[in-house]
């Protein structure tokens, strides 16, 4: 595994404008991050962009109004991951809300149906006669499915975040930030947030034309003609929050915005039966939610069903209003997540053995490293390329067999390659190699000829190299510096804890120090739980954990000193709080 080097992240004090208020660790951790004004920080609903600078939103919300009006039959066609399905369910709720009444949902199985609005899934959703089909988190690649629906009389909406191609599908109307030609400032929107733009602006519209209720007691019965209670878009922010974050984008302003709001309505209680089971059954408090526990306790419970099963029981599960069923669906999902850890980790044991039997050092690793079993699950071979990307930092491939002469693989990055645009690169150079393939700058996926892998393995490691430079190869852990004695406190850490939402490039602020170690002991079968102090008097001591050591190094009678990457964090334990360092990284100093 390749030892990260620690450096500080750089930081620009001049020419910030933060009010006295604002402690100065704060103002250097958000300097760090772009941020030199109250202005970039505030989480009010109103410093929200406007929706109207959304390419295609006219168009449309011509569409919505006309099925509304006419109460057609409408269809949403969702993605088989955390954001597909609060989209999803945002979506149908929104629209019922708003006084659809003929409005359902499909998420085919991907290992059947493939990746967005396919034409294999056009002939399952004529099944249910959709006047209208909706894409939520997809569709921004689907020339062919779109195609099918259009010949078959259906209309279609596309509602995407994903980077477009080329050539854009014909639909009747496409709302997708990364279009080419769209102003709207955040191209950082998920899925889900751009599902919540568009219902926020049919919401407005429909309010202008005084199709809803100025009594809000009132509500329709079976007359569409009949005015219904307007909805609070931010009934629905809890989605958004947890779709936002478990899809990994850009907390950029607009994304913090959503985010805060979704959690500060999770932490008073409004929010969905479900998302309050998965709460319950991953053992956090709402009270105390901060982003990273939907990232890394909800997000994967519900992504668990699209990896494994059938994303329908998580969107179920979203939408239901009932607790204990909602709860009865949270179950499943947990069962799902619980066989999904024990395929994955099976799945990188033997990925990093076929590493070892290359016998190869880092240096001569390939710069673009693709992987590939017959055995290996479709569903669980995005979190394998993360896993290994992570320990030989460079872009990695994990493909799978999906039967039919095809393998389909799902791929990662590391800062400097634009993953898809590497993609892009291969297909354009060797244009049989590539069936489809799609994603984001971190992330993406592909389908490539069985009979080509090899092929493809050579183009995409030429690729790499011709992208990268060595010193991309070398990997990094930026800080926010070190904390002092007078900061190390339970004071400091809930100032973190609320200065956020943090996450991806908006990231927790990480520490650095060097310590004395005090006591050390592992915990939980892997978990090295350290005392620590500061100085050699070991006057004030400090909780520290740090999760999955290598126990043949931990505990090591010979540690007197050692130097940390940690976040500052609270630990509550038997309802007493206390201070507690979360060890990203442990280096033995004596």
């Amino acid at each position: 595994m390749i030892k990260p080097a620690i450096l500080q992240r750089p930081f620009d004090l001049s020419g910030r404008d933060f009010s006295a208020e604002t402690p100065l660790l704060l103002q250097r951790i958000y300097a760090a991050r772009g941020v030199t004004s109250e202005k970039g920080l505030e989480r009010t609903l109103n410093r929200l962009p406007h929706p109207q600078a959304l390419r295609g939103l006219d168009a449309a919300l011509e569409l919505l109004e006309q099925a509304l009006r006419e109460q057609q039959r409408v269809l949403i066609v969702g993605d088989f991951d955390a954001d597909g399905a609060t989209s999803t369910a945002l979506s149908l709720l929104a629209l019922q809300a708003m006084g659809f009444q003929q409005v359902d949902f499909i998420v085919p199985n991907r290992f059947e149906y493939g990746y967005g609005l396919t034409p294999e899934i056009v002939e399952l959703a004529k099944q249910s006669q959709p006047d209208l089909i909706i894409t939520v988190d997809n569709g921004i690649s689907s020339i062919s499915g779109v195609q099918a629906a259009k010949a078959a009389g259906i209309k279609v909406l596309i509602t995407d975040h994903h980077l477009p191609g080329a050539q854009l599908p014909e639909a009747d109307a496409i709302v997708n930030p990364n279009q080419h030609g769209c102003e709207f400032p955040s191209k950082n929107l998920a899925g889900v947030g751009v599902v919540f733009y568009l219902m926020s602006a049919l919401r407005s519209r429909l309010r202008d034309s005084g199709w809803f209720a100025k009594n809000s007691s009132l509500e329709p019965e079976s007359s569409p003609e009949l005015k219904r209670a307007e909805p609070n878009m931010a009934d629905w922010l809890d989605l958004v929050a947890l779709g936002t974050v478990a899809d990994v984008v850009p907390l950029d302003a607009t994304n913090r915005i959503l985010v805060h709001q979704g959690l500060q309505r999770i932490r008073a209680g409004k929010t969905r039966p479900g998302i309050q089971a998965l709460l319950d059954l991953s053992g956090r408090e709402r009270q105390r939610l901060v982003a990273a526990d939907l990232g890394f306790a909800i997000g994967p419970r519900l992504n668990a069903a699209g990896r494994l099963d059938d994303m329908s029981i998580g969107i179920q599960c979203l939408l239901e209003t009932d607790p204990y069923l909602a709860r009865e669906y949270a179950l499943q999902l947990d069962e799902l997540n619980r066989d999904r850890r024990v395929i994955e980790a099976d799945m990188q044991r033997e990925a990093l053995v076929a590493l070892e039997q290359l016998n190869l050092d880092e240096q001569q690793l390939p710069w673009g490293l693709c992987l590939f079993d017959a055995d290996w699950h479709q569903g669980v071979v995005g979190l394998l390329a993360s896993r290994i990307k992570d320990r030989v930092h460079r872009p990695v491939i994990a493909f799978a067999d999906a039967g039919n002469g095809e393998f389909k693989g799902s791929a990662r990055s590391i800062p400097g390659l634009h993953i898809r645009d590497a993609l892009d690169a291969v297909a354009s150079r060797h244009p049989e190699l590539i069936s489809k393939f799609g994603g984001h700058a971190m992330a993406a996926g592909l389908s490539l000829p069985a009979d080509r892998y090899w092929d493809f393995v050579a183009a995409f490691d030429d690729e790499v190299r011709r992208q990268l430079s060595p010193s991309d190869l070398e990997a990094e852990i930026l800080t926010d510096g070190t904390l002092d004695i007078t900061e190390l406190n339970i004071d400091t850490a809930q100032l973190l804890r609320e200065s956020g939402p943090w996450g991806q490039h908006f990231p927790e602020p990480l520490f650095e120090g060097e310590f004395y170690i005090v006591q050390q002991r592992i915990v939980g079968e892997k978990h090295l739980k350290l005392m620590l102090a500061l100085d050699q008097g070991k006057q004030q001591l400090i909780d520290a954990i740090a999760f999955n050591v290598d126990t043949e190094q931990w505990p090591n009678p010979a540690a007197e000193k050692v130097s940390l990457v940690y976040k500052l964090d609270i630990n509550l334990w038997q309802g007493r709080e206390s201070v507690q360092l979360l060890i990203e990284s442990i280096r033995l100093l004596r």
